[in-house]
């Protein structure tokens, strides 16, 4: 196994972490202040932090090739860049509470600090409102006058420099002034940042990853609250799920896991799925298999030395998040917490923080992915129930063995386009074709495409090895994950199998060019 952990380096106090790298030139001037947690902490645990958020910044601006000097102090940092894109890139890590690009000039006097700010701000608010800023730091007793004073002083000589009226409750231009003894900061904006903990300060933890939005933003919470993160993603529909996950992870290595590499654990979960079906009582196929998840990812924990387990879960929002499910599924893995962040999250705002993240597209695309959802799912499983069904599985042994034959991905490396997913799509059904629409038998009387067949899913995997292979076959679900699944599983054993990528909106858009369907007649629960 590859070790993750990073030196924390980065030295305090005033001095300068590296050389400018790359371009001598350093045209802006960025202040990086830090998260209202680094102020509540102890001398000796600030300086972890400081020390690896250092670290994590500079992990974060050589990703992305950006040349940078690092200067550290106390209470913030000072990064020098020729490239603007360093504002957004370091607003992203962890442990950055906001950034500013400023300029910074020497000062001697307050009438000295008024001519300077008139000189910078005076274009900016010239018949507009405004409001001066104004604070001091560091030794403020040689400062000699307050800030009040130079909000006072500069506000008057911008309103006799043309700018239009003070305004300190909605100005249309801010003029910052941070003042220090022998140097002055002038800025426009504060780029808000995200706060929390530097990444790796509170330890590692693997992640259940299933490519839906719960399980990225529960990921992407626990990374702002400095958690460092592996993952686990139990793949239960080949290549095209492996496929969407790989992009939702790399967005989540990319974006925002500074200061090491994570990795993906993929598990083939499609055996144990198989059995689940076959053994367990339907009511009990979820918890029964996300008991098997949790078991899967304490392993992986276990053998990598993580110390926690992190889920999507939401309480009350499928039948395997009601509190009872949730304390039966969590019996499963004792060994270690199990960490929920997402428990008292409602859907849209979930959703609203996948959008902040980057995920929310790719999540939504690929949807989450289940063939085990009975008619009338256990709602309120009892225990004695589901240690039942497991025991008629016996597959403690096989999980054993799936975990070993794990395959492991460096997150930051992959590309996900090249991950080895077969060539499963179409756009049209062609002549004499099968189609088959493996949704809900509902949904499929609302509407399907003429001359569509109805298949529950579960009995497809079962039975499609009996299939007429004298012609083609075009499947549609309802995102195109369980039909890009069958598709590959009926391409390996020899059929002219693909299927609409984007499920059955994909195949509506077509039914509509063919003026077989106008789809503003359909009831929106059908049309969207």
């Amino acid at each position: 196994m590859v070790d993750h952990d990073v030196a924390a380096v980065g030295p305090l106090l005033e001095s300068v972490s590296n050389a400018l790298r790359g371009n001598p030139m350093a045209d802006h001037l960025f202040i990086l202040r830090l998260s209202g947690d680094f102020y509540t902490k102890a001398r000796k645990t600030r300086m972890r932090f400081l020390r690896r958020l250092g670290a994590n910044v500079e992990s974060a601006l050589s990703v992305h090739g950006i040349p940078y000097s690092l200067e550290q102090t106390w209470s913030r940092m000072y990064l020098r860049t020729p490239d603007p894109a360093a504002a957004e890139v370091a607003s992203r890590v962890f442990g950055i509470q906001s950034v500013s690009e400023v300029v910074r000039r020497p000062w001697a006097t307050l009438d000295d600090l008024v001519a300077q700010g008139v000189e910078l701000f005076s274009d900016s608010v010239q018949g507009k409102s405004f409001a001066v800023r104004a604070s001091r730091r560091g030794e403020r007793e040689r400062i000699g006058f307050d800030s009040t004073r130079v909000e006072s002083a500069l506000g008057r000589a911008l309103l006799d420099a043309g700018a239009g009226r003070v305004n300190l409750s909605e100005p249309e231009v801010t003029a910052f002034v941070e003042i220090e003894p022998e140097a002055v900061h002038f800025f426009h904006d504060k780029v808000s940042g995200f706060g929390g903990l530097p990444v790796g300060v509170e330890g590692q933890a693997v992640s259940l990853l299933s490519g839906g939005f719960d399980s990225a933003v529960a990921s992407w919470l626990m990374l702002k609250r400095g958690v460092q993160l592996d993952y686990v993603f139990c793949n239960m529909a080949g290549s095209a799920h492996r496929l969407g996950v790989l992009k939702v992870g790399k967005v989540i290595a990319e974006r925002w896991s500074y200061g090491y590499r994570p990795i993906l654990h993929e598990i083939d979960f499609e055996p144990l799925v198989k059995l689940v079906r076959e053994k367990a009582r339907p009511t009990n196929w979820q918890i029964v298999l996300k008991r098997f998840m949790l078991r899967a990812g304490a392993l992986v924990a276990h053998r990598s030395r993580r110390l926690g387990l992190v889920t999507g879960d939401a309480m009350g929002q499928v039948s395997s998040q009601t509190l009872q499910n949730i304390a039966i599924i969590s019996q499963a893995a004792t060994a270690l917490p199990i960490l929920r962040p997402l428990l008292g999250f409602n859907k849209e705002e979930i959703i609203a923080l996948a959008k902040r993240m980057g995920t929310h597209d790719l999540s939504a695309a690929m949807g989450e992915y289940c063939d085990l959802m009975p008619r009338r799912p256990a709602t309120r499983a009892l225990l004695k129930d589901v240690l039942r069904d497991e025991a008629a599985m016996d597959a403690e042994g096989l999980l054993d063995e799936l975990v070993d034959a794990r395959t492991i991905f460096d997150l930051r490396r992959i590309d996900p386009d090249a991950a080895g997913a077969p060539a499963l799509e179409t756009e049209g059904i062609p002549a004499g074709a099968a189609l088959l629409d493996l949704r809900s038998a509902n949904t499929y009387k609302a509407w399907h495409y003429p001359g569509a067949l109805h298949l529950d899913f579960g009995q497809a995997l079962d039975s499609y090895r009996s299939f007429a292979r004298d012609r083609p076959y075009v499947l549609v679900c309802e995102v195109g994950l369980k039909s890009a699944h069958l598709a590959e599983k009926m391409q390996e054993a020899g059929f002219e199998a693909h299927h609409f990528r984007s499920g059955i909106k994909e195949l509506m858009a077509l039914a509509e060019r063919e003026k077989l369907l106008v789809s503003s007649l359909l009831a929106p629960a059908v049309r969207d």
